[in-house]
């Protein structure tokens, strides 16, 4: 059963399959979150844990043993509880059942809270370690948002305005060997702290920045300035994904502590780049907000 949430004339909605955000809307009914049409993109904001993308060959070594891991984890799929709620305000939980421990061998607690207040939303990650050695996982987010979000408008309308400068060199992405390349960079045509959007850029899968300087990105029309801005103070690198030929009418953002597996990595997941080790019953928070901007 959906949960809404409310503030201000502004209306949220969230599922518990994944703790997912469906939608976003204005107090004039605009929506804002990416609908989830199956003949684009059948989901809409998938929570990225214990894994971000892809391991090699879906399996990955964890304590000496050999785990299917499924693309960006398991938790997109499954049911989380509600712990508490509030017409602004919703904390969902998963914990380690018989069906996460064939993927993943550890005792865990994952809680993301939404707050509505406004025009604004905070999202609240906070991850657990039930085990009795450390665990190691990474996390991330992967909202979809309308673009363009208007009718009449283009996708190449549209710049990423980052809150720092940047390198806007992009990690690429091996389609045929399904890793990203350590040593092999996409330039982005970048103007300043703004990159524009076209639709070639996302020949190559995702658009990936590695340890951004900016903790915070926003999409705008170029002439309006309407748009949306994300913070992300608990992530440390940024994706931004669409599919290829420009004719899917989203584009998601895709704050992440790890990445997809490189191809310099070995298959031992407590070795891929920037895995997070949490000490027993030590417990982390990671938090990123969304703003409608000129809505």
């Amino acid at each position: 059963m959906a949960i809404k949430l409310f503030s201000q004339g502004y209306e949220v909605t969230i599922h518990p399959l994944g703790a997912e955000l469906k939608s976003f809307k204005t107090p004039t009914g605009k929506e804002l979150i990416w609908n989830s049409d199956p003949a684009f993109w059948a989901r809409s904001s998938p929570l990225l844990f214990p894994t971000i993308g892809n391991v090699r060959d879906n399996k990955t070594i964890i304590r000496d043993r050999v785990y299917e891991m499924p693309k960006h984890g398991f938790s997109k799929d499954c049911i989380f509880d509600i712990l508490t709620q509030t017409d602004s305000s919703v904390t969902l939980q998963l914990t380690d059942n018989e069906t996460t421990r064939t993927h993943y061998p550890f005792s865990f607690a994952l809680c993301l809270t939404y707050t509505l207040s406004g025009s604004h939303l905070s999202m609240t990650y906070e991850v657990t370690n039930g085990s009795d050695v450390d665990m190691p996982y990474h996390i991330g987010a992967h909202p979809g948002f309308v673009c363009p979000l208007e009718d009449g408008e283009l996708f190449s309308d549209y710049v990423l305005e980052f809150e720092q400068e940047e390198s806007f060199a992009s990690c690429l992405y091996d389609l045929d060997h399904r890793c990203f390349s350590p040593d092999r960079k996409i330039q982005q045509a970048a103007r300043g702290k703004r990159l524009p959007l076209s639709v070639d850029m996302f020949d190559q899968d995702a658009i990936f920045f590695p340890h951004t300087n900016s903790r915070s990105v926003s999409l705008l029309h170029s002439i309006t300035g309407k748009g949306i801005r994300m913070n992300y103070p608990g992530f440390h690198s940024i994706a931004f994904w669409t599919l290829p030929g420009g004719t899917a009418p989203f584009l998601c953002f895709e704050p992440w502590n790890g990445a997809a597996i490189y191809g310099d990595e070995d298959d031992h997941f407590v070795h891929k780049r920037d895995i997070i080790l949490l000490k027993p019953e030590g417990r982390n928070t990671h938090c990123l907000d969304i703003t409608l901007l000129g809505y």
